[in-house]
């Protein structure tokens, strides 16, 4: 039996332990130490499900967009909006979090922790009058969650000499997945699977699953006659094999050279393999066409399952960012006046015309101000520009008119 101390939900102010026997055999101790065992037989863990490519990609594309997308503190004053650059926070979001790590990276990391492991974790580094000066990321294996009595909750840190050490909500930056568990923890089978058609693949292209070719005969091939003729077919063979002549393949005594086709089964292995990436995709939320799984993509729907990247797979990751940084980087007074809200315009470009046309259309019809396409676009506002009136029309002199009268008089 293996002792280990598994950690509840906490019901009081103190850290508490519950110790619970465990066999070795049993499967929360593979869970406790990062594996996950599956129904395939292969385990599967945060490194391991890296290198099956189509992993790879969709924690690649979901933490790298949410790292590049610029996040920016705004202040809301009288209806309109402006960058609030006196804050610490907004430093901490748009700039650097620290000395050595620009907060873009810091972005890709927890993403990725998140992705992996089911949160990312940061501390906050407080100075002065309880400000924010830097986030440092924490490992995931070193951070456990816990709840007040009241519901609260605070964090247990371990550092890297073992000792724990207590964290208020407020000065963790927290970043959850979904359920708080990791696409790759709830979606380990899939991705077992697709682990064995990847040894699968190499094991039928390589020496171990299929023969490059038979040779049969007939007759009996015994004695020391016997093995000289084999090596000198196998000798004859290798030498066709690798090109180094240009003399057909000759076998004596009857020999005859069959080469293996694919059998139906393996030439739906492909398609078992498509499959795999295929369900990889929904685990992640990320469009088949964005793993470059290709088999059913047009010019048509490939953009339209760009869209469906930023608006079902990439939103709910900034909205969680969003919260993150104002728990931690804003005090509760500030949250009624400061907001953090990242930039998307970059994602939007390849949609610009759609974007003006549909803007153009709602101010011509005055369902929305000037002003407010300008802070959809995340600018400033305008004099003028909360009027609703239709800009295509007029109601002043016809163009052309002159202006002045006098002027007028003396033409005629």
């Amino acid at each position: 039996m293996f002792g280990w101390p598994i950690f509840s939900r906490n019901k009081s102010r103190d850290v508490a332990q519950e110790e619970k026997s465990l066999s070795l055999s049993d499967p929360a101790i593979a869970e406790i130490f990062g594996a996950l065992p599956t129904a395939s037989g292969v385990s599967v863990t945060p490194n391991s499900a890296l290198k099956v490519p189509a992993v790879y990609q969709a924690v690649r594309l979901i933490a790298e967009n949410v790292g590049s997308l610029p996040c920016k503190l705004y202040r809301d004053v009288d209806g309109s909006k402006e960058a609030a650059k006196d804050h610490a926070g907004n430093r901490l979001a748009h700039n650097r979090v620290n000395g050595w790590t620009t907060a873009s990276q810091l972005r890709t990391d927890l993403t990725r922790d998140a992705l992996l492991h089911g949160a990312g974790y940061a501390q906050v580094v407080r100075v002065g009058e309880d400000r924010p000066a830097e986030l440092h990321r924490l490992a995931p294996g070193s951070v456990q969650s816990r709840f007040r009595d009241d519901g609260e909750p605070f964090y247990i840190v371990t550092d890297a000499q073992n000792r724990q050490r207590p964290l208020s909500f407020r000065d963790v930056l927290y970043v959850p997945a979904f359920s708080d568990a990791s696409p790759v923890q709830l979606g380990k089978e899939a991705i077992g699977v697709a682990m064995l058609l990847e040894r699968d693949v190499g094991q039928l292209f390589g020496s171990g699953r299929r023969p490059s070719g038979i040779i049969t005969n007939e007759r009996s091939l015994a004695g020391e006659q016997g093995a000289t003729t084999v090596a000198n077919m196998r000798k004859s063979y290798r030498a066709w094999q690798s090109g180094s002549t240009s003399d057909p393949l000759i076998l004596d005594l009857g020999a005859k050279f069959e080469q293996p086709t694919m059998t139906s089964t393996d030439a739906q292995f492909l398609e078992h393999r498509l499959e795999q990436v295929r369900e990889i995709a929904r685990i992640f939320g990320v469009p088949p066409s964005m793993l470059f799984e290709l088999s059913r993509a047009t010019w048509s729907n490939a953009e339209q399952m760009a869209a469906s990247f930023l608006q079902l797979c990439l939103r709910p990751w900034l909205d969680r960012w969003q919260d993150a940084y104002a728990t931690v980087l804003l005090t509760e007074d500030e949250q009624d006046d400061l907001y953090f809200e990242f930039v998307i315009d970059d994602l939007q470009r390849a949609d610009a015309a759609g974007r003006a046309e549909i803007f153009g259309k709602l101010v011509a019809m005055r369902a929305i101000t000037p002003n407010e396409v300008r802070a959809a676009m995340n600018l400033p506002a305008i004099e003028g520009g909360d009027e609703l009136a239709n800009p295509y029309t007029t109601t002043g002199p016809a163009a052309g008119a002159n202006d002045n009268p006098e002027t007028d008089k003396e033409a005629a």
